[in-house]
């Protein structure tokens, strides 16, 4: 409790309160961009100098560089995905330097949950737990009686002053020349709101604790063994998910997996013919997400029916059908992908359609780990670890990827008005994605300008799309004067635009005339 007095805690304080007027200037009103590193790389500083001990580790330098190499994707791009890779990295360099993290990969996971569910409220119970020390160390305390006994003063000498006020020019003079309602303007909610915010945020990450109840999860200990009495009863439990019931369950899920990857089989891949009014973009579509919800559902179960130690993962002919099903499962999440691609090839790419592909990347990889779970006879922690490091390798390495331009490329090169099959462009999507899309749509609008008939409607169209595409690019061009809103995906589509000038309306369409 006296930890709380130290000056240690007044100077942590003082640290967040510069934190959060470094936010205000980088972030409030202000676009995204390079602030948000810069940021990252601030609060990782006050870290360290709150916490001097940690230098004193012969390895002080690896827990910066990790955290850089976590920062990185900031530098490149502001998403969800960059913040949120960097929120988590610096709350694991903050546990590290309190030596709180653990080293295994699934109770990290869990370590990172309870530190954001714990972030909002750490700062208000730190205070109310400062309150009480102070207390109970005997230090003095503002009681009611010290403010009241200033009420009858400013109260009187307020009155004082309004008659000095009336009786005395210059005195009123000094008053008009105080505006209280410019003085309230500058108090802003939101403004003292983000404050707030700022202030518990970096609070959470200057004095990293974990809740009392993600350290006082019990940790299992080892079983011991029993020797099995002479006489066992059989329950019903073992009856319905004994040996034999998950023998038979393996043969009879075969089967229809079997029935399912040959449909596939014959239809996707081998160009069978589809009943009538089934079309393959229909048949593509309603299969793809049920399909991976069926891999889930099966990979539970073989974690389920093989658990390290029982009677089931030692039986070769159960290992071996659940070697063939997970095979068969795996056969599917890739029949999805073929689903997912088949459709997305006549109706366009959407962000939810590249998330759904990355997701069945990660369910196809999921069942690969549980392969080699049995096959390696690991617990399931070390599954759950290991699914935890594919995801969050796959997440980074998402996190360089632009997206909206790949998009924006695939939808401009598979369109109606390109190739002469498919949907037409959906032009509102492209611009919902961001300049990230300007040089696909120059592309597009390139090709409409060669190819399009000067007829007033279509002329109408175009030059109106021109108009839009034009200001949605001068209005980046103004935000992009910010200097905080640099980043390296920002800098090489600057240098495009340099390169590439305004589009220009070919000389055979003629710009309709507006009335007087």
């Amino acid at each position: 409790m006296t930890s709380y007095l130290t000056p240690s805690y007044c100077s942590r304080f003082g640290v967040a309160v510069l934190l959060a007027a470094l936010a205000d200037f980088l972030f409030y009103g202000q676009p995204a961009g390079i602030n948000f590193f810069l940021f990252a790389i601030l609060t990782a500083g006050a870290v360290v100098a709150v916490h001097p001990s940690a230098l004193s580790d012969i390895r002080v330098w690896l827990k910066p560089s990790a955290l850089l190499v976590a920062l990185l994707p900031l530098t490149e791009n502001v998403s969800v995905l960059s913040v949120s890779i960097g929120l988590a990295a610096l709350a694991v360099f903050a546990l590290s330097l309190t030596r709180r993290l653990r080293h295994n990969l699934a109770r990290i996971a869990g370590q990172l949950l309870a530190f954001a569910l714990a972030t909002p409220f750490r700062f208000v119970h730190d205070f109310f737990r400062w309150r009480r020390a102070a207390r109970q160390l005997g230090q003095r305390r503002i009681r009611f009686a010290a403010i009241a006994v200033w009420i009858m003063p400013l109260v009187l000498g307020a009155v004082f002053l309004a008659l000095f006020g009336a009786a005395n020019p210059v005195i009123e003079y000094w008053f008009s020349l105080i505006d209280l309602f410019a003085l309230l303007k500058l108090i802003q909610l939101p403004r003292l709101f983000f404050w707030l915010v700022v202030l518990a945020g970096v609070w959470a990450f200057l004095r990293p604790r974990l809740p009392r109840f993600a350290r006082r999860i019990p940790r299992l200990a080892p079983t011991a063994k029993v020797r099995p009495s002479a006489k066992t009863t059989t329950t019903i439990e073992d009856i319905v998910f004994g040996k034999a019931a998950i023998f038979r369950a393996l043969v009879v899920f075969n089967i229809l997996f079997v029935v399912q990857t040959g449909l596939d089989a014959a239809y996707l891949w081998g160009g069978a013919a589809l009943p009538d009014g089934l079309t393959y973009a229909a048949y593509a579509h309603r299969g793809a997400y049920p399909l991976v919800i069926t891999a889930l559902l099966a990979a539970g179960f073989v974690l389920a029916a093989l658990r390290p130690g029982s009677a089931t993962s030692g039986d070769r002919l159960i290992r071996t059908l659940v070697y063939a099903w997970v095979a068969q499962t795996i056969a599917l999440v890739v029949s999805s992908i073929l689903r997912l691609d088949l459709y997305i090839g006549i109706y366009a790419l959407t962000y939810w359609r590249v998330a759904a592909f990355v997701w069945m990347g990660l369910v196809a990889a999921g069942l690969a780990l549980i392969i080699a779970r049995i096959a390696l006879e690991k617990p399931n922690e070390w599954l759950s670890s290991a699914n935890l490091l594919t995801l969050s390798a796959t997440l980074y390495a998402c996190s360089y990827i632009n997206f909206a331009a790949l998009i924006a490329n695939y939808n401009v090169d598979h369109c109606l008005e390109m190739t002469g099959r498919g949907t037409s462009l959906d032009v509102g999507y492209l611009h919902a994605l961001g300049p990230g899309a300007f040089p696909a749509l120059d592309r597009f609008l390139e090709h409409q300008g060669r190819s399009i008939a000067a007829d007033t409607a279509s002329v109408t169209a175009l030059l109106n799309l021109v108009d839009r595409h034009e200001a949605n690019k001068a209005a980046y061009r103004v935000v992009q004067k910010n200097w905080r809103a640099w980043s390296f995906r920002n800098w090489r589509l600057d240098g495009y635009l340099d390169t590439h000038g305004p589009f220009v309306v070919p000389d055979r369409f003629e710009r309709p005339l507006s009335g007087p």
